[in-house]
């Protein structure tokens, strides 16, 4: 399972290059995420089921057809802490927030996430599981099935990746590792920074005093990769366009249909009469092609034999 240390960190976009990456090497993989919440999201094909977009942009990557149980809890949000709820692809309610922490999600929600995981499991070699924001929200965190509950239910290794663009990125490896209950840090193997500017050998001292304290190895350090994947969280845009979309959201909501976003010719658009996308035919990227670049920059940066041998197993 991939984590992060905030939401952000590219825990998307690192599955996404993980996915390819064991693909090509042969195994039949698939991504997963227990709960997704997503404004952006995919109509599978021949259904009127949905999943986020980012795992049917991940399921590109494995060369796998879309499926519902790859997110199996879908959260569309309304605005006043409503979500219009999505459980295996299909509309369940409108929820609050505190309604879905106190009635649904250890109940109902990670019984049909563990479903879906198995379903996936009877299919496929590996399964490349993505957690939410971070494991250390300790505000929630005895309801969050998307990063170490989930993880501690099916012995999931876990990834911890911390994104140093923003700063303080070896103050939240600490933190996160310090705040997570001593069961769930057996459960991290490796530790990955990403989106890294200049010469990498600056941080190995850092590195160095961070392993001494936490006792888990850094596996790599991945560069800022430029690329056309669609990003599903503003999160991850660069600065600029952040600070023009915060400005313009409430706006974009209304009118997703003439979002700008450039998507493969079998992901598809929002359009703002429906629960699903419309399809769409924008085919100026080659999203495949771009992926496999990503998954080559990514690869090259991390240490990928130890993964498969010491992780992966």
């Amino acid at each position: 399972m991939i984590q992060g240390t905030s939401s952000g960190a590219g825990k998307s976009m690192l599955v996404t290059a993980l996915c390819r990456i064991l693909t090509n090497k042969g195994f039949k993989v698939a991504p997963f995420k227990s709960q997704n919440m997503s404004s952006f999201t995919y109509k599978i094909e021949n259904t009127d089921k949905v999943i986020a977009n980012a795992q049917a942009i991940q399921a590109l990557a494995c060369r796998a057809t879309p499926d519902s149980n790859m997110n199996p809890i879908l959260l569309k949000p309304i605005g006043n802490s409503k979500s219009r709820i999505y459980t295996n692809g299909e509309f369940l309610s409108v929820m609050e927030a505190k309604d879905y922490y106190s009635d649904f999600v250890l109940d109902k929600g990670l019984r049909i996430a563990l479903d879906a995981f198995g379903e996936l499991r009877r299919k496929y070699e590996i399964i490349i599981l993505e957690g939410a924001g971070s494991p250390a929200e300790i505000n929630i965190q005895k309801y969050d099935v998307a990063n170490m509950i989930f993880a501690k239910k099916v012995n999931a290794p876990v990834i911890l990746v911390s994104d140093i663009e923003r700063g303080g990125c070896f103050a939240s490896i600490l933190g996160t590792m310090m705040l997570l209950n001593p069961s769930h840090q057996r459960l991290v193997k490796g530790i990955i920074i990403n989106k890294f500017r200049g010469d990498n050998t600056i941080l190995f001292p850092a590195i160095k005093k961070i392993e001494s304290k936490i006792s888990k190895p850094f596996l790599g350090i991945i560069p800022k990769i430029d690329h056309n994947i669609p990003k599903e969280d503003s999160l991850d845009r660069d600065s600029n366009d952040n600070e023009i979309r915060q400005g313009q959201k409430e706006r974009e909501r209304e009118r997703e249909n003439k979002n700008k976003r450039t998507y493969p010719q079998s992901i598809k658009k929002n359009d703002k009469t429906n629960d699903h996308q419309e399809a769409t035919d924008q085919s100026d990227i080659d999203i495949d092609k771009e992926i496999s670049r990503f998954a080559e920059k990514v690869e090259s940066s991390i240490n990928m034999d130890h993964i498969l041998k010491k992780i992966i197993g």
